[in-house]
């Protein structure tokens, strides 16, 4: 028989080798230690996927996130500045001896004005607007937020007051006299009519908003139309009003002929200030919801059209702008409350012969002694002529 191969010095042994390459248990290194070392096989090692790649995964997903979240912070941001850079500002409100004291709350004006500028021929005629050159109010509003719900009160257009003394773009003095309250916004703008609102009614007024003719129909085309219910037809050969009764979206121009309407309607005037509180709350609703402030396809037009209509005082900017659509919103809710100013008679003819209206001394007094005061208001709410779904 032959004799077994003497064994390799330990320097030269595979096992050796393989062991300080890691490919070997140190057991079986050493052949004298009866460990089996088989060729091709090297040492177990750790499975790959543990706790140090989930820890590495988990940190990129966080950092993911937290870009995402910086991204859409600076669109915001950038959307907010854009915004706020954006809008038309008048010098609306300013101070003078006698003005009502800054009382409890915050007091909007809001006026719809007829303006028809940047309007067609064509475009005056669909719209059955006319071609005035003039500049008048169909529209002249309070909303007061307070600590009793916010109150939308409605001032008629023919109310016949006392326009302040003022001077006029030409340096013509005008003194104090008695005139219908939107004849102050067509011979003084936005300033004689914040000041004969002021002055009238003893409310200080801290914000102006006005909108006109094509920004009605512009915002309300931009958030897809304005959900309301009717509760009978309006049909108006002047306003081109051809509305059915029951619950429908109005497009933009249908809006404006709807808040346009009032020589059809049964109190004339007064019934179209029902419709006119009732829409500017169906629209408010329509700007808060998610659908709008979520979808970069409505924000971004919406905001457009938005800013391209609204003129405001020089102290309003983008979140008095969202305070003031918050609280147009809340009006229609449980705690709001829409009012018309009391009045005495609604067949008053001036000395001119022309048709206003009078308020009623008391109602009125009282009234406008609540909003300024912020307490609650005890005038009865207007029957509603229209809601928003």
């Amino acid at each position: 028989m032959t004799s077994p191969e003497d064994p390799l010095p330990p320097e030269l042994s595979p096992r050796a080798q393989a062991a300080r390459l890691g490919g070997v248990p140190k057991e079986q290194a050493d052949p004298s230690a009866g460990g089996a070392y088989r060729a091709g096989r090297r040492g177990r090692r750790k499975a790959a996927g543990g706790p140090k790649r989930r820890r590495s995964r988990s940190k990129t997903l966080l950092l993911a996130l937290g870009v995402l979240v910086v991204l859409v912070l600076l669109v915001v941001a950038g959307t907010w500045i854009w915004a706020d850079g954006r809008l038309t500002k008048v010098a609306a409100i300013t101070d003078y001896s006698g003005r009502p004291a800054n009382g409890p709350g915050t007091n909007w004006l809001i006026v719809g004005s007829d303006s028809r500028a940047g309007l067609t021929k064509q475009q005056q005629q669909e719209l059955h607007v006319g071609s005035d050159t003039g500049v008048n109010t169909d529209t002249i509003m309070v909303l007061h937020k307070g600590s009793n719900g916010p109150v939308l009160m409605s001032i008629p257009r023919d109310s016949y007051v006392t326009i302040p003394a003022y001077t006029d773009s030409g340096g013509t003095a005008h003194a104090a006299h008695k005139d219908k309250i939107n004849a102050a916004f067509a011979s003084g703008g936005p300033q004689l009519l914040v000041k004969t609102v002021e002055t009238t009614t003893g409310i200080h007024l801290d914000h102006y908003t006005e909108v006109g003719f094509t920004g009605v129909v512009n915002i309300v085309n931009a958030l897809g139309g304005v959900p309301i219910c009717l509760s009978a037809p309006v049909v108006d050969s002047r306003s081109g009003a051809d509305l059915k009764a029951g619950c429908q979206t109005l497009n933009g121009t249908q809006s404006l002929q709807l808040v346009r309407t009032r020589y059809s309607l049964p109190d004339s005037d007064l019934s179209r200030i029902q419709n006119q509180q009732q829409f500017l709350q169906a629209m408010a609703k329509q700007v808060v919801r998610p659908g709008t402030w979520l979808n970069p396809f409505t924000l971004y037009p919406f905001l457009n059209a938005a800013l391209d209509s609204l003129t405001v005082d020089q102290g309003t900017g983008m979140w008095t702008l969202a305070q003031f659509g918050r609280q147009m919103y809340q009006v229609s809710g449980s705690g709001g409350k829409t009012v018309t100013v009391p009045l005495a008679t609604q067949d008053y003819t001036t000395p001119s012969g022309a048709s206003a209206v009078l308020w009623s001394s008391s109602g009125s007094a009282t009234l406008f002694d609540e909003i300024q005061n912020d307490r609650p208001v005890t005038a009865k709410t207007n029957p509603s002529g229209t809601t928003g779904s």
